[in-house]
């Protein structure tokens, strides 16, 4: 048997770099987040390349679980600008990338009554695009007013206590 050497202190362990193309804020307002996933993306070329300009859209998008796959339904990534007749469709079904027992929680999880899986956020790490799935629930209406009460209160509770520093300081 080899032992392994122990790993010091201060050595710190190098994360990739995330950068976020776009997120899905309406997901947030319209849904009570569960539990999330992170899956890798299959793309053509063009795709990769509008994904880098900063162009997607994920605000009607979900994802769907079909024969053990999961699929994202509704992402929109534009064709790139300067692609060729070879361009993509810009509202294509895209396969998500994920291990088929994190797909089976999923399915788990999603199949209880009122319950959807939502695209979070699509970003690159590590020059990988990655899509974070959620498992969640609708929000009634009062739901939604009791989530914008608490976040106006926190934004007071803040403001309220970076003037007290402005006045000491």
């Amino acid at each position: 048997m080899s032992k392994q050497p122990a790993k010091k202190k201060n050595e710190k362990t190098t994360e990739p770099a995330v950068e976020v193309v776009c997120r899905n804020r309406r997901a947030t307002h319209e849904y009570a987040i569960h539990d999330t996933l992170e899956c890798g993306l299959v793309l053509v070329g063009t795709e990769v390349k509008s994904l880098r300009d900063g162009h997607a859209m994920l605000d009607d998008a979900y994802a769907k679980v079909e024969n053990d796959e999961l699929w994202l339904i509704g992402c929109e990534i534009p064709e790139y600008t300067a692609g060729n007749r070879m361009n993509h469709k810009p509202k294509r079904t895209r396969k998500l990338l994920a291990h088929k027992r994190e797909i089976g929680k999923l399915v788990g999880k999603a199949s209880q009554q009122g319950f959807t899986l939502v695209p979070l956020r699509l970003y690159f790490k590590g020059g990988r695009a990655k899509v974070e799935i959620a498992v969640a629930k609708g929000k009634q209406a009062h739901d939604k007013r009791q989530t914008l009460k608490t976040k106006e209160a926190k934004r007071e509770m803040d403001r309220a206590a970076s003037n007290a520093k402005r006045r000491k300081g």
